[in-house]
């Protein structure tokens, strides 16, 4: 029944001036999404608002989650979209959509107007009563409650005219690429994944890195991650990967610095070659999934010692999360069934026994400095050596 969709937007409302740019910005996002879905749309922009005309038979249910995973849409209105023919015609085609999509018995329901067209011969609150009069002659056994409806029936009025009584949720956020682009550290654990779609649901374009030890790692562990990076592509959009050989860094490591260090040392390195990476690539941050508390890693001293070779920010947008607020999230984004899988990354592989929880970052330096015969050229060749994976 069904061929157009209202979309609803939230933050964008609010950009004044700039806001045809965030609105831009989303329509290009939809028509992404909507590419490899059956069928043909047409996505537009009019009158402060964004639509999509299905033109042809299309899948009602594939189009609904693909723009479930379009951020900056909150809402996902399916509507019946009609000429204007006056008000006479208007109360039937709302008791057309109502026979249609409901079973009418003994619900209570509320008609609520906005008529952009101000040009309209009379205001909202007589369509309101009007139509709702209509409603109760049509459907005996229904009624009116303005307060707690069971069904919302909303009417625009603008050129044409648009009725519709459901809003499936969208993500929210924004548009992706509005907001600049960055550099996802990305492991096969839960938490990247899922720091990456929350990134990416703030506007920001996504590429990744990840550290792969052969053989150490299995090319299974690579896979795993490739496939973590699709589902988070999913939200987020192309994502270029780069996949850095860190074996012979991290066997350097192991042999030259104290072992209760080597977890702060190897992340401090990691960061330098995303860093890298991000650079090249146009990227403004790194983010990452740490989480203050979870593991020796990421307290807040040795959040501090990683940071500290770093020029360019570290978002960390699960900062504050419980693990089980990042699971929830992980699974509601289909990335958990892939993170648990039992493919061990390299930070799992060389981890320490005892490892420092507070280091200090001029003992860390001390360390480090055994590392000064081979240490660049390891990393010189580890980059020159990376793959970068397209994730469509």
């Amino acid at each position: 029944m069904f061929k157009t969709f209202l979309i609803k937007y939230g933050e964008i409302g609010i950009k004044g001036k700039n806001r045809y740019l965030f609105e831009e910005a989303l329509v290009r996002q939809i028509r992404r999404a909507l590419e490899p879905v059956d069928g043909q749309f047409r996505v537009y922009r009019e009158q402060g608002r964004i639509y999509i005309d299905a033109e042809g038979l299309y899948d009602f249910e594939e189009t609904v989650e693909a723009l479930q995973r379009v951020f900056g849409i909150v809402g996902i209105c399916p509507v019946m979209k009609m000429e204007d023919k006056g008000l006479e015609e208007l109360g039937n085609d709302v008791i057309e959509f109502l026979s249609t999509v409901y079973d009418m018995k003994q619900q209570t329901f509320k008609i609520d107007t906005r008529r952009a067209r101000k040009d309209y011969p009379i205001e909202s609150m007589e369509v309101n009563a009007y139509l709702g009069g209509r409603v109760l002659d049509a459907f005996p056994g229904v009624s009116v409650d303005v307060h707690r409806p069971e069904l919302m029936v909303h009417v625009e009025i603008r050129e044409k005219i648009y009725i519709y009584s459901k809003i499936i949720p969208g993500p929210g956020g924004m548009p992706v690429g509005t907001n600049g682009k960055a550099m996802l550290l990305l492991s096969g654990g839960i938490d990247s994944p899922v720091a990456g779609y929350m990134i990416a649901k703030r506007g920001v374009k996504l590429d990744a890195t990840y550290f792969h030890a052969p053989p150490y790692t299995s090319e299974r562990a690579k896979q795993k991650v490739v496939d973590l990076a699709k589902q988070v592509a999913r939200y987020s959009g192309p994502i270029d990967l780069h996949v850095v050989n860190f074996t012979d860094i991290q066997l350097y490591i192991y042999d030259r610095c104290p072992h209760d260090e080597l977890t702060i040392i190897m992340r401090r390195y990691m960061m330098k070659i995303a860093e890298y990476f991000a650079k090249e690539t146009n990227c403004l941050s790194l983010v990452t999934g740490e989480s203050i508390g979870q593991v020796a890693s990421q307290t807040m001293q040795s959040l501090a010692a990683t940071n500290e070779v770093c020029t360019i920010p570290v978002f960390r947008p699960l900062i504050g999360f419980d693990k089980q607020d990042i699971v929830d999230i992980s699974e509601k984004i289909g990335t958990y069934e892939t993170s648990i899988l039992p493919f061990e990354d390299c930070c799992t592989i060389f981890v320490a026994k005892h490892p420092v929880t507070k280091p200090n970052i001029n003992a860390i330096k001390r360390s480090e400095q055994k590392l000064a015969e081979k240490i660049d050229k390891l990393v010189q060749t580890a980059i020159e050596t990376t793959e970068t994976i397209r994730i469509e």
